[in-house]
């Protein structure tokens, strides 16, 4: 059985340059998730993280015909929301209040910004080698790292032999490490952090 088509991220960010509002609604749900988890794991604090989404997605409706439809969208969502959630500890540390509900509450405060930005560019590179994917070595990926299925249990779900799943993880994991290695920003311990995921 097939899903239903979703449409890509290319297709929707174009609609949303000529004020789509349903194309900026598949957006947001598809990617509020992620960009909450990836705000509290900062701040600490469910309506920060919160706040911060809204920030994130009201910037992108009111810059949205300055968009580029070529460019990775949730990349670009990543980097807002590290810029923005950046700017939120650094008013938080200069506020007594806020200081103490976001840095004390995780009981971690040193070296917290410069841990934090480290999160925020792995993901930014991880995003980036995913999109130089195929979507069908992508899903494979995909289904294997982030939903812990074998090959031989991705291989049935896709109608494909394990021998072709292999293959085509195996040229996958091949793809990405090329691509971090060719990544200029990527320093030793960004590139270290990355390997687990590999």
């Amino acid at each position: 059985m097939q899903k239903k088509e979703i449409p890509s991220d290319n297709l929707l960010v174009n609609q949303l340059m000529v004020g789509n509002h349903l194309a900026f609604r598949t957006l947001f749900d598809t990617y509020r998730n992620d960009l909450y988890r990836f705000s509290l794991s900062m701040v600490h604090s469910s309506t920060y993280a919160e706040e911060i989404v809204q920030d994130v997605f009201l910037k992108v409706w009111i810059k949205r015909e300055s968009l580029n439809p070529e460019m990775s969208f949730k990349a670009y969502l990543f980097t807002i929301t590290k810029n923005k959630t950046l700017k939120f500890l650094k008013k938080a540390a200069n506020n007594r209040k806020l200081r103490e509900e976001v840095f004390y509450t995780s009981q971690k405060i040193t070296n917290v910004t410069e841990h934090y930005i480290r999160e925020a560019e792995l993901e930014i590179i991880k995003q980036k080698a995913l999109d130089k994917l195929s979507p069908k070595r992508l899903l494979i990926f995909e289904m294997s790292r982030n939903e812990g299925k074998s090959y031989d249990t991705i291989a049935e779900e896709l109608s494909l032999s394990p021998h072709t799943v292999r293959n085509q993880m195996s040229k996958a994991l091949e793809s990405l490490r090329s691509s971090l290695l060719e990544n200029k920003n990527i320093n030793l311990i960004l590139l270290m952090a990355l390997r687990h995921w590999l």
